[in-house]
């Protein structure tokens, strides 16, 4: 299997040495820096350049890329790729991009377009921190565009054998309305939670709850102010709702009302359990 790759960042990167390295797919891989594509030599996360003439032999097109760079970059090999061969992303949001594959897929009706979502990340960004192990047992959410349950199962079948534990099929709509809660909300709330002055004092002072809530306020700006505002409908929701919720815990402190607080923590407490016996069933 070709497979061609264009952004090879964190997700990008990775994702070409998980290939190679389980042996998969011959990897074709662009950049718009010149270093990230020659480190991507360096370290196997490509087999060789991606280009017009490579493009005519790819299988699948992977553009991992910013959400609104997503089109323009498709455009861009489009011409040269094969019938049946596959364009997918690894954007943050779906509705916009999902969007662009379909006004796409009308001038190339004979290419699969299916948008996707490796649920998977660090904190940090870029080819550096790339690894070969970061889709391992991790969730890759996919949403056919213009495709056929037959490629859909080819396709499962493809990220099961690169290491990924599951494969979700979803809607761009419940997608962005679930990853603004799960990812999105995440980081606004690390983010804003960090910049409390005593977090300056924390050396000593912290342990696991610390670590696990500042992981993520660090965090690419550029990159997440998009994915945000792209998504601002959903995120919005979800961040009035948690301020909601913060509210009734600060009514409690300043009405010096205990038996209210032990109720919003056990309330909070009783959901957790809830949630995880349902995951283990």
């Amino acid at each position: 299997m070709n497979v061609g790759i264009v952004g090879l960042g964190l997700m990008g990167a990775s994702f070409g040495r998980a290939l190679r390295a389980k042996g998969v797919a011959k990897v074709f891989g662009a950049d718009i820096a010149e270093d990230t594509l020659l480190k991507a030599e360096l370290i196997g996360a490509i087999d060789d350049v991606l280009d017009e003439k490579s493009a005519a032999k790819l299988d699948m097109l992977v553009v991992s890329v910013y959400p609104r760079d997503f089109k323009k970059v498709a455009e861009t090999y489009l011409p040269f790729m094969k019938k049946g061969s596959v364009v997918l992303d690894f954007c943050g949001i779906k509705r916009n991009v999902c969007k662009d594959m379909k006004e796409l897929s009308a001038s190339y009706p004979d290419i699969n377009f299916i948008g996707g979502h490796p649920m998977a990340g660090r904190e940090y960004s870029g080819i550096d921190h790339s690894v070969t192990t970061l889709f391992e047992k991790a969730s890759m959410l996919l949403i056919p565009v213009r495709t056929d349950i037959f490629k859909e199962e080819e396709l499962k079948a493809f990220f099961l054998s690169v290491g990924f534990g599951e494969v979700v099929f979803t809607t761009a709509e419940t997608h962005d309305e679930i990853i603004s809660y799960t990812s999105q909300l995440c980081h606004i709330v690390s983010n804003a939670f960090i910049k409390s002055p005593t977090a300056q004092e924390h050396h000593g002072y912290s342990a696991g709850s610390y670590r696990d809530l500042t992981r993520v306020a660090r965090l690419h700006p550029g990159m997440w102010s998009q994915l945000m505002m792209d998504n601002k409908d959903k995120l919005k929701t979800e961040l009035d709702l948690l301020i909601s919720n913060l509210q009734k815990y600060s009514d409690a402190l300043g009405a010096d009302d205990e038996k209210k607080l032990c109720e919003l923590l056990a309330e909070g407490n009783d959901l957790k359990l809830k949630i995880d016996a349902r995951r283990s069933k």
